[in-house]
């Protein structure tokens, strides 16, 4: 087992949480001070352009210590067989950092409780580590958007790789008429759901029921 790294601080967060297509991906990023961070103009990846994050993504995986955990569509529908979706952000929080081994980390809380959350992803590391858990805290602290940036471009990427397979999935949340109408058009020629949706959503379940009965 390898042994925490002394005065390295963490930040984390994830891409993919909500969306019913595609994987989820948490990213940890790790430095020795958060004025490491000072000269990138990092803030929330959902605020930042796409070449913004591509620009800033490359210097963070040059620069810093980076761990990464992705989660496909089968895996997420898998865990939320065994525990809530929060559960399952938080286990895949505590193997990001599990990946650097910080003396600290910063988490963005995916529980209403962000207390209670931070109590959960110390529960899943095998080492000790003083966990900040804090609603936005992609938008408060350096360290945690950098985490979102490097989630969020890792997610694009995996995106970009289900559109050459699949041609247009928009951007695989259910908020998106793109991806509900290649959903429903693809339940509508192969009577199932592509491997790339989560099946335990009720956006599916709900689609392929209504589509499947157009046919009876």
């Amino acid at each position: 087992m390898r042994r925490k790294q002394k005065g390295v601080i963490c930040g984390v967060d994830e891409a993919g949480k909500g969306s019913v297509l595609g994987p989820m991906v948490v990213a940890a990023v790790g430095c020795r001070e958060a004025g490491d961070l000072a000269p990138l103009p990092i803030r929330d990846s959902k605020a930042l352009r796409p070449k913004q994050r591509e620009a800033i993504y490359e210097i963070l995986l040059r620069d810093f210590a980076i761990s990464i955990v992705t989660i496909d569509a089968a895996g997420i529908d898998e865990a939320r067989s065994r525990m809530s979706m929060n559960e399952c952000v938080a286990e895949l929080h505590a193997e990001a950092l599990m990946g650097l081994r910080p003396e600290s980390a910063y988490v963005d809380a995916c529980d209403v409780n962000a207390e209670r959350y931070g109590r959960t992803v110390t529960d899943y590391l095998d080492f000790p580590c003083d966990i900040i858990s804090e609603h936005r805290a992609d938008a408060r602290y350096k360290i945690v958007g950098a985490a979102s940036v490097v989630a969020k471009v890792t997610r694009d990427r995996a995106i970009k790789d289900l559109d050459e397979q699949y041609g247009n999935i928009g951007s695989g949340y259910p908020s998106d008429p793109v991806t509900i109408e290649f959903l429903r058009g693809y339940v509508r020629d192969y009577g199932n759901p592509p491997p790339c949706a989560r099946r335990s959503w009720k956006t599916v379940t709900n689609l392929c029921q209504t589509t499947i009965a157009d046919f009876l």
